[in-house]
C-alpha cells in the first residue's frame, strides 16, 4: 500500500468549505454544528428548506435550526440559502448542492442528521486534494456501515455505490445532474450493461425499481439521481474503510422515518497518514457486502417483495 503524507492532529487547519443542509431539527442540527464548529472550516454554506404550512410549529423549528447553524464564533465566511416556501427533499437539497458548487470548486457536504467524527473533515480534505484531477473519481464518502462484516486493509476503497451520509465532492461531481431522473435516463439508459453483469438479475431489478419509484415521485429524494449520474459518467466512489459518520435523525424530522441497521452506528477516527489501496479497481468484496447488508439485495428479499406485489 502507498502512504499519503499527512498526520491527523487538531492544529492542522481545515481549508475545505462545508455545505450544511438543515431543515426542522434543532436538536440534531446542534450536534452536527458542534462538530463543524470544532473543525472550524473557513467558509460555511448553510442551506435550509422552508417550513410546511400544514405542520404545526414547524416554522419555529426551522427558524431555531437556522439560528443554531449560523451561530459562528470562529473566523469563517458564512453564506445562506434560506427558503421561505417548502420545496421538499428532492429540490431543496439538489438546488443547495448546485448553489454550493457554483461558488466552490470542491467541498464537504453534511446534512443535519449526519454526525461526523473529527477526522472525517480531514479525510475528505485529503481525498479532495489527492483525487482532484482524477476524473474517474466522482464522490468521497465517510459513511461505511459494514466494518464488522468486511474491513478493507487500506484507509479507503473504491466502490460503485454512493453513500451520502457525510460526503465530499468536486464541481465535476454535479456536472450533468438533473433532479428529474427520467430526463437522466432519457439521455443515457445503458446502466444495466455498463455497471452490472448478465447474471446480476436481482441487482438490476433492485435499481430498476428504485429508479422507477423516484421517477414516479413515490420517493422524494435527490441522491438516487446522483447515483445514476455517477454510473452514467463511469465514475467511482471513494469510501472510508472506517465509519466516520453516524446518522442520528431516524426518529424525527423530515425524510428518514424507518430505522434500519445503518442508523446510529458508532463512529471512529481514521488513522493518519492515510494508506491507499494497491489497485484502483473497485473493491468487489466491499460492494457485495454493501449489497447484501446495507441494501439487503438477496434472493429472499426479492421473493418477499414479489409476494407482496402479488397479494396486492
Amino acid at each position: 500500500m502507498n502512504t499519503i503524507k499527512s498526520t491527523f492532529v487538531t492544529d492542522i487547519t481545515l481549508t475545505s468549505p462545508v455545505l450544511f443542509l438543515i431543515f426542522n431539527r434543532p436538536e440534531t442540527t446542534q450536534q452536527v454544528f458542534s462538530a463543524i464548529r470544532k473543525a472550524k472550516p473557513p467558509r460555511l454554506y448553510v442551506a435550509a428548506d422552508g417550513p410546511r404550512s400544514d405542520y404545526p410549529n414547524e416554522d419555529e423549528k426551522c427558524e431555531h435550526s437556522r439560528k443554531i447553524a449560523t451561530n459562528v464564533d470562529w473566523d469563517c465566511e458564512v453564506k445562506t440559502l434560506f427558503r421561505d416556501q417548502n420545496l421538499g427533499c428532492r429540490l431543496a437539497v439538489s438546488q443547495a448542492i448546485y448553489w454550493f458548487f457554483e461558488q466552490e470548486p470542491e467541498g464537504i457536504i453534511l446534512e443535519d442528521d449526519c454526525l461526523p467524527s473529527q477526522s472525517f473533515f480531514w479525510f475528505c480534505q485529503e481525498m479532495l486534494e489527492y483525487f482532484r484531477n482524477d476524473k474517474a473519481v466522482g464522490v468521497i464518502c465517510g459513511f461505511y456501515s459494514n466494518e464488522l462484516e468486511y474491513k478493507p486493509s487500506a484507509s479507503f476503497f473504491f466502490s460503485r455505490y454512493l453513500r451520502v451520509w457525510g460526503w465530499a465532492g468536486w464541481r465535476r461531481s454535479n456536472e450533468g445532474y438533473d433532479s428529474n431522473i427520467n430526463l437522466l435516463i432519457e439521455k443515457q439508459n445503458t446502466w444495466k450493461k455498463d455497471i452490472f453483469s448478465r447474471t446480476d438479475i436481482f441487482l438490476k431489478r433492485y435499481w430498476q425499481d428504485m429508479f422507477e419509484e423516484v421517477g414516479s415521485g413515490k420517493i422524494d429524494t435527490w441522491d438516487i439521481q446522483l447515483q445514476y449520474l455517477l454510473w452514467g459518467k463511469k465514475q467511482q466512489v471513494i469510501v472510508s474503510s472506517k465509519n466516520l459518520v453516524q446518522n442520528i435523525g431516524w426518529a424525527q424530522g423530515a425524510h428518514t422515518l424507518t430505522k434500519d441497521h445503518n442508523h446510529e452506528l458508532a463512529t471512529s477516527e481514521i488513522n493518519f497518514p492515510l494508506t491507499t489501496p494497491d489497485m484502483t479497481e473497485r473493491d468487489t468484496r466491499a460492494d457485495q457486502v454493501i449489497e447484501k447488508i446495507s441494501y439487503q439485495i438477496t434472493i429472499f428479499s426479492f421473493l418477499k417483495k414479489l409476494l407482496r406485489k402479488m397479494i396486492r
